[in-house]
């Protein structure tokens, strides 16, 4: 006993200099295993051996973290820095636990530059419509996901329920109004995700931003619900016991998808775990790769999750980045896609007007990928993870990158980078109502001249339509209410100047909702 109590203190005065620096110094993550105990917290009293532990480490506090239905994993937190890695091992002797971990650090995966001012916002989002003419890289025609043809299917459910596990974000933010539900911030404990970095109000607005509302950009998906869970610091750092309670609080809470934009060098059994449980109640976990051109970082390493690299406007991997000539995407046998990450335009997280800073970042990548998740989940709620990994497998363009974008996955690419009207138009998507009704309606003619008349097909007969005629400002032209119709709908448009509009569709006997582009010449 004598030589245990002199090992604790030995271990409690001395800080190893050598460890690195990617944990908490003075916090362990213990989950118990199975014991007749349902209050597993009792544990740390009624164990002797266990209780002379901690009081002679000092243990100050101790919370249940993880999986709140099990309440056996906990985080314990120190009275001062302690030699982690030696405190490991003598509470894995005690035989009481299935793992006992540091509490580790990751990162946020993206970096901002700002620009001067200019008006051409639409130039400015080559992600999801590129013409080639972005002016910061070097750009390709068509290398971008075809969001503009997805939207002409969907725009997104509002009913369904995207989790932004980030910085937080701008909770007022224009471009989110009326879309926010409850979320958390786990860094400081308190029911208010603001974001106080910027790195989540971009990644947020990529994957969700309103469309045709006149003002900054457009998300991939412009309706579902945001739940902001507040996971990185003011430093763009948080913990992995952060990112883990996150990840059950978004699955617990109705979340059908999560984005999670950072990672870290150690791998965790808390962490996938928490990966694991949103796989086994059926929601995606997207998370980025990491910036380093080197192997995967965790999470994304995980095989429940669905690791997302970065390419660039000419659909090469990017390597490097604006912000650093040593940086990448991270590749490795763990990749499944790649999307749109480098020079990505978006909102501010301490301005509603400034929409003049790009990030750059396999960050901006996965909520491409998560926008394009609850595309799918808006137009077929009952697809599985494994139904929606197949779909995006499929329908993700390969050999669009460079000469190591080989036929079939590649270690850089993946299965390619994403397309948003490909994966909607697969037959498990196409044989839903809603995709037969969107596929039926339409423009005729398409372009029309401004001095004429158009008609929209493919009306359900008898049904109520309200009809809105939007310019791509976001301005509404015309307004129709309480249509009924025989199936064909004329309208004159001799008030239209040239330019793109769309056409939005409201049923108001089946709630569904399209968005039709037109060009009037």
């Amino acid at each position: 006993m004598k030589l245990l109590i002199t090992l604790f203190a030995t271990i409690i005065t001395t800080i190893s200099y050598s460890q690195e620096n990617d944990f908490s110094r003075n916090e362990l993550i213990v989950e118990f295993k199975q014991t007749n105990y349902k209050d597993k917290s009792k544990l740390f009293k009624v164990n002797n051996r266990l209780n002379k532990i901690n009081d002679s480490l000092k243990v100050e506090s101790f919370e249940i973290i993880g999986n709140k239905k099990t309440k056996k994993t906990f985080l314990l937190k120190f009275r001062n820095e302690v030699d982690i890695k030696s405190i490991i091992e003598v509470y894995t002797k005690t035989n009481l636990f299935e793992f006992v971990e540091p509490n580790y650090i990751g990162k946020g995966h993206g970096f901002m530059q700002t620009t001067p001012n200019d008006s051409f916002y639409l130039s400015r989002q080559w992600s999801h419509n590129n013409n080639g003419t972005f002016s910061l890289s070097p750009s390709t025609i068509d290398a971008d996901i075809d969001t503009d043809l997805a939207w002409d299917i969907t725009q997104g459910n509002p009913n369904l329920i995207v989790a932004i596990l980030d910085t937080g974000i701008k909770l007022d933010h224009p471009e989110f109004s009326g879309r926010i539900i409850p979320g958390y911030d786990f860094v400081n404990n308190d029911s208010d995700p603001t974001d106080d970095f910027g790195h989540g109000t971009n990644v947020a607005g990529i994957a969700l931003a309103k469309g045709n509302n006149s003002i900054g950009y457009a998300g991939v998906n412009w309706n579902s619900k945001i739940m902001a869970c507040k996971v990185l610091d003011d430093t763009n750092s948080g913990f992995y016991s952060w990112w883990a309670d996150a990840i059950y609080f978004a699955v617990d809470n109705g979340a059908k998808v999560i984005n999670l934009s950072a990672g870290g060098n150690s791998s965790s059994t808390l962490l996938e775990n928490a990966i694991n449980y949103a796989y086994n109640n059926n929601v995606c976990v997207v998370v980025s790769t990491g910036n380093q051109n080197s192997t995967i970082q965790y999470p994304a390493k995980y095989a429940n999750a669905i690791a997302v690299g970065s390419t660039n406007s000419d659909d090469k991997r990017s390597n490097p980045f604006f912000w650093n000539a040593t940086s990448g995407s991270n590749f490795g046998p763990e990749i499944d896609f790649v999307a749109p990450g480098n020079y990505m335009y978006g909102l501010s997280y301490n301005s509603n007007t400034n929409f003049n800073s790009y990030w750059g970042g396999t960050s901006q990548a996965a909520p491409h990928v998560a926008g394009l998740i609850s595309l799918l989940l808006s137009i077929n709620a009952t697809l599985t993870v494994t139904q929606i990994r197949t779909i995006l497998q499929q329908s993700s363009q390969d050999l669009v990158g460079d000469s190591f974008d080989t036929l079939g996955w590649d270690q850089y690419y993946g299965f390619g980078r994403i397309n948003a009207f490909n994966a909607i138009s697969n037959p498990l998507l196409s044989s839903t109502d809603y995709y037969t009704a969107s596929k039926n309606l339409k423009i005729y003619p398409n372009p029309i001249k401004n001095d004429t008349s158009f008609s929209i097909l493919g009306l359900e007969c008898d049904a109520n339509y309200n009809i809105k005629i939007i310019s791509l400002e976001g301005k509404i032209i015309q307004e129709l209410n309480n249509i009924k119709t025989n199936g064909i709908l004329k309208i004159e448009t001799n008030y239209l100047q040239s330019g793109i509009y769309f056409v939005n569709i409201y049923n108001l006997n089946s709630t569904f909702n399209f968005n039709k582009k037109m060009i009037v010449e």
